[in-house]
């Protein structure tokens, strides 16, 4: 925070960049350089009022388009970001402290393939076939807008949760207003800005940059909004829930994860080791989804630990615009001294760190890097293995039988994701069907497409993002029912009155 310097305009509101009216200002740095990127106010309730109604005043018209009309406006929003991809992948490389590779490689392209999925998602509304389930009546089902949606996205990936959020509503011809994360809203300004340039209309789309406290909490609790989309902690989850109550909003919550990660004995011991570095380490363990427990067959365990270890040990850690980086760093270094005070808790009760475990020497560890590190030796019912760390940690611990790899893997307050690993059909059977979380992997971890949902169990939240599902969240559905004989007389009036 800070009480001078020059205002970058951190809010899109009814079409229009500008600054906040919170009257405090706000520094966003680069967490890997501390470099300053943008200034500006942040926004204050107000805003968000402003925001509703912009959103409220563009949703009789967008919500009254056709499908094909938003679906090519849409496809409009996609191409202007593939004219801006280099510049989207640098924005977010450089304000979440992601590798180049990673924004160019995943953050950029997936969020691009997401508005092509929705483009076409948003001309295939399905409900059930209108048909005559009365005799004397036609029926049919109508998909219809909410309303004004507010959104909370995390800063983990910021560009792709904004889309998460944006897009199955907009296509579903709902208004939105999106409060990012105050740590990394650029990108979430700039997809916006994108989206009026497609012709998408002002206030169909609306940033309000702000705190949790102030502008996230006067979004969730205004009267004009229908619904809330949040994803982020599941402490901060169930405060969204219970002030939505209020008001009787829908919701929709993604929220914290765990993800076993469990290694049989008839697994590809190197296609595991491989999979669960990549798997623990991607934006540096910030992934809800990321493999976080490691449970392994004994006959397996040590050869895997130490390939683990020595996969770790080649993971380069470097600045973010490097395209030989593999890893960059935390958002933060508060999140980094977070991480680093569960692995030292770990350390404290007994359990070995077998790799990393410290902030790098030299310049990185001025910023908010931190080394990989695997830990092994943890109780289960450890805070290392029930709580979710968000950053690059991975604990490893053994198991003997398949029901004991079932019962453990299960035993967190999470299901979000979970992935099995086994060459045995059987065992994936089993693995998928009685793992409780939204989604499964087999012999792989972390990949995702646009045409799947992502969602969790249990403390993980509900609802789906993603893929068609995700309509289920964002839309009414109305039952229309047509009497069909021209009778004024029905023939269930009869257990009322009859004609005499």
């Amino acid at each position: 925070m800070h009480t001078d310097g020059s205002d970058e305009g951190l809010q899109f509101i009814a079409g229009k960049r500008r600054s906040g009216t919170s009257g405090e200002r706000y520094e966003v740095t680069a967490p890997a350089t501390g470099e300053v990127l943008a200034a500006g106010a942040l926004a204050g309730s107000d805003d968000v009022d402003e925001a509703v109604a912009a959103a409220r005043a563009a949703f009789d018209e967008w919500s009254h388009t056709t499908p094909a009309e938003r679906s090519e406006a849409l496809l409009r929003w996609a191409d202007r970001l593939q004219l801006r991809d280099e510049e989207f992948a640098e924005v977010e490389s450089r304000n979440a402290g992601k590798p180049i590779r990673l924004t160019r490689g995943f953050d950029v392209p997936g969020t691009i393939d997401n508005v092509r999925f929705f483009a076409g998602a948003a001309r295939n509304l399905e409900g059930r076939a209108s048909a005559e389930y009365s005799a004397e009546h036609t029926s049919a089902i109508r998909r219809e807008p909410i309303g004004v949606v507010g959104s909370i996205a995390p800063w983990n990936y910021p560009l792709q949760m904004a889309a998460w959020k944006v897009l199955p509503a907009v296509a579903a011809g709902n208004t939105v207003v999106l409060k990012p994360s105050e740590l990394t809203p650029l990108t979430s300004v700039l997809f916006a800005e994108a989206a009026q340039e497609a012709g998408i209309p002002d206030g169909v789309i609306n940033i309000v940059t702000g705190t949790g406290g102030v502008a996230g909490q006067a979004l969730v609790t205004h009267p004009d909004v229908a619904m809330v989309s949040f994803t982020g902690s599941t402490a901060v989850g169930r405060q969204v829930a219970a002030q939505a109550a209020g008001s009787v909003k829908r919701v929709h919550l993604e929220l914290g994860g765990k993800a076993p990660f469990v290694v049989f004995d008839d697994a590809d011991l190197e296609a595991a080791a491989r999979g669960a570095v990549a798997g623990s380490l991607i934006n540096a363990g910030q992934d809800c989804t990321a493999a976080t427990r490691a449970y392994v067959q004994r006959p397996l365990y040590e050869a895997f630990v130490e390939r683990v270890a020595a996969l770790m040990d080649d993971v380069r850690l470097g600045p973010v615009d490097d395209p030989d980086t593999d890893m960059g760093s935390l958002i933060s270094l508060r999140q980094r001294d977070r991480v680093a005070a569960m692995v030292e808790a770990a350390r404290g009760a007994g359990a070995t760190i077998v790799r990393g475990g410290r902030v790098p020497d030299g310049p990185l560890g001025r910023h908010a890097y931190y080394e990989p590190t695997l830990v092994t030796g943890a109780a289960q019912d450890s805070a290392v293995v029930q709580q979710e760390i968000f950053g690059p940690v991975l604990v490893c611990l053994p198991f003997d039988t398949d029901d004991e790899a079932v019962r453990l893997a299960n035993d967190t307050p999470y299901g979000l994701a979970a992935s099995a690993w086994t060459s045995n059909v059987f065992r994936a059977g089993r693995a998928s069907r009685e793992i409780r979380a939204g989604c499964v992997w087999i012999n792989d971890h972390i990949p995702i497409i646009s045409e799947m949902p992502h969602g969790g169990y249990k403390a993980s939240g509900f609802g789906k993002d993603m893929s068609a599902y995700s309509f289920d969240e964002y839309t009414n559905v109305k039952h229309v029912m047509s009497e069909n004989t021209g009778e004024r007389h029905k023939s269930w009036h009869d257990v009322v009155f009859t004609t005499r």
